[in-house]
C-alpha cells in the first residue's frame, strides 16, 4: 500500500488544500482563476475537493496562473529558512513504461519559478512537452544512459555526466532510444507571470493563456 507523498490520493489533498488557499489568498473566484489558467471550473471544483489526481499539465496551469511553482501545490507545509527534503518527500508527478517516472523533488517561487526534477526512462520511452511560458530555460543533467533532447525537431543528444541547456518556451521532447535506463536531473527556470490585476481592471486585460507540459 502507497503512503507518504507517493501516495495519490495524499498527493490529491495537498493540492486541494493550497489550490484553495492560493485562491483565496489571491482573490480570485473559482471563475477568474478558470479564466487565467485555462482550466474549466469543473476541473478546478474537482481539484479543490480532492477528487481527482491532476497530471503534470493541469498542475503546471493552475500554478502558473497563481505565480507559484508546482511543488507550491503540491507542498504539505510552509518550508522554514532551510530544510531536508527526504527522499520520500518527492513526488512523482507522472509514470510511464515500467520504470519510468518524474518526481519533482523542489521548487522556489522568487526570484524567478524554479523547480528540481528527477527524470528516469525505461529504454524506448519518450515524454513530449508543450512550450513553457516566454522566457523559460531548462538545464538536464544526464547521470546515467544517454538522452535524446529534441526542440524544434532538432535532435541533441547528451551521455552520462553531460548538461544540456536550452530554450524551453518552444516544443521539446525528452527521449531514451537505447537498451539502457536513462536517469537525468532537470531544473525548470521560468519568469514570474505578471502580479494579478487589482480589483474591478477588466477581465479582457489578464494576460493570455499559456500552453504547458502536457502529461502523456
Amino acid at each position: 500500500m502507497k503512503t507518504g507523498r507517493n501516495d495519490p490520493g495524499a498527493a490529491a489533498a495537498a493540492v486541494a488544500r493550497n489550490l484553495r488557499a492560493l485562491r483565496s489568498g489571491r482573490g480570485f473566484t473559482l471563475d477568474q482563476l478558470a479564466a487565467r489558467s485555462g482550466l474549466s471550473k469543473g476541473m478546478l471544483v474537482q481539484l479543490e475537493r480532492g477528487g481527482t489526481n491532476p497530471s503534470i499539465a493541469t498542475l503546471c496551469r493552475a500554478a502558473d496562473a497563481l505565480g507559484v511553482t508546482v511543488s507550491r501545490l503540491v507542498e504539505v507545509g510552509e518550508a522554514p529558512a532551510a530544510r531536508v527534503v527526504k527522499a520520500e518527500e518527492a513526488v512523482t508527478l507522472w509514470q510511464g513504461r515500467t520504470g519510468s517516472t518524474a518526481r519533482l523533488l523542489a521548487g522556489l517561487d522568487v526570484p524567478e519559478l524554479s523547480e528540481l526534477w528527477e527524470w528516469r526512462l525505461s529504454p524506448r520511452d519518450a515524454y513530449r512537452g508543450e512550450p513553457h511560458p516566454a522566457g523559460s530555460r531548462e538545464m538536464l543533467h544526464v547521470l546515467d544512459g544517454v538522452l535524446t533532447l529534441t526542440v524544434d525537431q532538432a535532435r541533441h543528444q547528451a551521455q552520462s555526466g553531460e548538461t544540456l541547456v536550452f530554450r524551453a518556451d518552444r516544443p521539446h521532447a525528452y527521449a531514451n532510444e537505447h537498451d539502457r535506463p536513462l536517469r537525468f536531473i532537470m531544473v525548470v527556470l521560468e519568469p514570474r507571470p505578471p502580479a494579478a490585476p487589482a480589483a474591478g481592471v477588466p477581465a479582457a486585460r489578464l494576460p493570455a493563456r499559456r500552453a504547458r507540459r502536457q502529461a502523456r
